[in-house]
């Protein structure tokens, strides 16, 4: 990170949303420094206007060339509109879900004018169009990830979303360290809604957000998207039955920021054909994002609320089959569907979906579908694609709609700890490992250590060195969601008897209501669990404790996969698939299981941490860490 000449300036001022307070705001300014009356009345400033509300905080942020118009402007809207708006919501001629944009934001602002509202304003020597741009998508980054900003639901607390994608300008090799000034300022105004950076960064809410900055790869796939969207959507509407619909499949390994691609391609869809609005289905036009992940569902769905897309009522983000089996029912086509994780997508009938494949049922609901898919995540029989169906899949999309991502964007590493992972997982190869790397690859002789570690990791401290880690294992030792237990436990546990080692997996503690609106790995007990593959897929970590069970082994040089040790009644079982016009039934456990350890290995960010079970794997793993 570049570091800041000394003469550059944060200046950070608020007062009250009122034009009283902006009167003698402006008056207070003009006696200052030439500096700070220039950096907040003639520069490009941001703002951020923000209420505490019983249900929590309303927060606008923006940018402007000028702060005092602006700021007039935001408090003159018309209220004969309000008034009227008003009217018609007493006497019952207009229901909150049938606003139209304009009355959603008039009322927006005169929830303001209406509560305890303070609006602050930012100024800094190096603020130019682009980086106070930048600096605002940050702040919306932030303010979207933090649980005590309110979820919208009638109505659009943070809005103002535009597609800000240039992917370089001058200073930006300044913003990450201004937006630290920033953020120190914005602080000592109200510490419950600006709290620690490493808090928000840690949380899962932050990792999904559409504000994130985009490299260059996301940038070019996202107009990609976006072009095959909007050239889908100009068809007729007469013809829209009869047309085939269209599918963008995004391919990318783990930590290739597939997801925020996705979620920043969702705001996108939403705010060009919506002009800002909650925009529901029956408004016209409809788009879906799915996952069939539900820590990842309800952090989808806690974003898009708390940015006006969708609500409880008519919700945009759900699992696979809801929206299937709603969509079957109905016999309505949506406009644009979007699916996470499409790798978990099932491939054969199970529990209440009863079809045959969900992806080929979605793409028949759907005008428009774009996928992100990747094939080294499946993880189950029941998710199982062929070389011949996913060839099938990528002739279905077209050449112009199959983008690759292959810039890895979680793993925190020059390049040396990536090869050594994809050798291992890949390749079946234990190399040295590699010292010539920020990225920390560590070996454990005990799993206890192993736990030591994370628990360490997991402290308050450095931003870089410390952060959300967790223990996570290949599902080697038995567990039920149901409410049967073994016989020797209250919990279903991770075992290791040779190593006096006990752990519970995930998701059996008792967590207070707080705990339960967070993932897994961000509930503060859960450094005393284990995480499976199900639970930690799609999230990533700081610092990862991977446990590697039984189930793969070290052979004659090579890691081999031991299926009889896996307790994953889906990798074991084999797959029925149709070759050559027969039905046969596939033994795809060493894919699956490889995938499994793949999965497992790319969570963390800034370290992975390894204890195998099998002896010789360790003994292995040991001597390519030097010990």
């Amino acid at each position: 990170m570049a570091e800041l000449n000394l003469r550059a300036r944060t200046v950070v001022r608020g007062f009250p949303y009122t034009s009283e307070a902006l009167a003698a705001f402006l008056a207070e300014v003009a006696q200052d420094t030439f500096e700070v009356r220039s950096l907040l009345l003639n520069y490009p400033t941001v703002y951020i206007i923000y209420a505490n509300t019983p249900d929590g905080y309303k927060v606008y942020v923006g940018e402007t060339n000028s702060f005092e118009q602006r700021t007039r402007t935001h408090l003159l809207s018309d209220p004969r509109l309000i008034d009227n708006v008003r009217l018609n919501i007493e006497s019952g001629e207009l229901l909150p879900e049938n606003f139209t944009a304009r009355q959603r934001a008039s009322l927006k602002w005169q929830t303001f004018r209406d509560n305890d509202t303070t609006i602050v304003v930012i100024g800094h020597t190096l603020f130019n169009k682009s980086l106070t741009l930048d600096i605002e998508d940050r702040l919306m980054l932030f303010m979207s990830a933090i649980d005590d900003v309110d979820s919208a639901e009638l109505g659009i607390e943070m809005q103002n979303g535009r597609r800000n994608i240039q992917t370089d300008y001058f200073p930006r090799a300044y913003a990450e360290e201004t937006f630290q000034q920033i953020w120190r300022g914005l602080r000592k105004h109200d510490k419950k809604l600006f709290p620690l950076e490493r808090l928000v960064r840690d949380s899962a809410l932050f990792k999904a957000s559409p504000f994130h900055r985009l490299n260059e790869q996301q940038v070019s796939a996202k107009l990609r998207i976006l072009d095959a969207v909007n050239q889908a959507l100009v068809i007729e509407e007469d013809h829209r039955e009869q047309t085939k619909s269209e599918l963008v499949l995004v391919e990318g390994g783990a930590g290739t920021g597939k997801t925020v691609l996705l979620s920043s391609v969702f705001y996108d869809i939403h705010q060009e054909f919506s002009d800002g609005a909650a925009l529901a289905p029956e408004d016209g036009f409809d788009t879906y994002l799915l996952v069939n992940h539900d820590e990842q569902v309800r952090v989808y769905q806690d974003i898009a609320e708390k940015l006006g897309m969708g609500n409880k009522k008519n919700p945009l983000v759900m699992k696979p089959t809801k929206f299937i089996n709603e969509h079957q029912r109905s016999g309505k086509i949506a406009d644009v569907v979007l699916v996470d994780e499409a790798h978990l997508l099932w491939t054969q009938g199970k529990q209440s979906y009863q079809g045959k494949n969900q992806l080929m049922d979605i793409l028949s609901l759907a005008r428009v579908v774009v996928a992100v898919f990747d094939p080294m995540q499946v993880l189950a029989g029941n998710q199982y694609w062929s070389e011949s169906e996913l060839g099938e899949l990528r002739t279905r999309a077209g050449e112009k709609n199959v983008i690759p991502l292959t810039q890895q964007m979680r793993i925190d590493s020059d390049g040396p700890a990536e090869t050594w992972i994809n050798d291992l997982v890949s390749r079946g190869v234990v190399n040295p490992i590699p010292t010539n790397d920020r990225y920390r690859i560590e070996v454990f002789d005990s799993p206890e250590l192993l736990h030591e570690k994370v628990r360490e990791k997991s402290g308050q401290g450095s931003e870089i060195e410390k952060g959300l880690s967790r223990l996570i294992a290949t599902y080697d030792w038995k567990f039920s969601s149901g409410k049967s237990t073994p016989a020797d436990s209250d919990t279903w546990d991770v075992v290791i008897p040779d190593q006096n080692f006990r752990l519970p997996w995930n998701n059996q503690g008792r967590y207070t209501r707080a705990e339960k609106k967070l993932s897994w790995a961000e509930r503060p007990s859960t450094v005393e669990e284990v995480g499976s593959i199900f639970t930690i897929q799609g999230f990533d970590l700081n610092y990862a404790g991977v446990i590697i069970g039984p189930s793969v082994q070290y052979r004659d040089g090579q890691i081999v996969f031991a299926k009889s040790e896996s307790q994953n009644p889906n990798v074991v079982n084999r797959r029925k698939v149709v070759l050559g016009g027969k039905e046969e039934r596939l033994d795809v456990s060493e894919s699956l299981l490889r995938n499994q350890l793949n999965v497992l290995l790319t969570r963390g960010v800034r370290g992975v941490g390894i204890y195998a079970v099998d002896r010789e794997l360790r003994e292995a793993l040991l001597h390519a860490a030097g010990a």
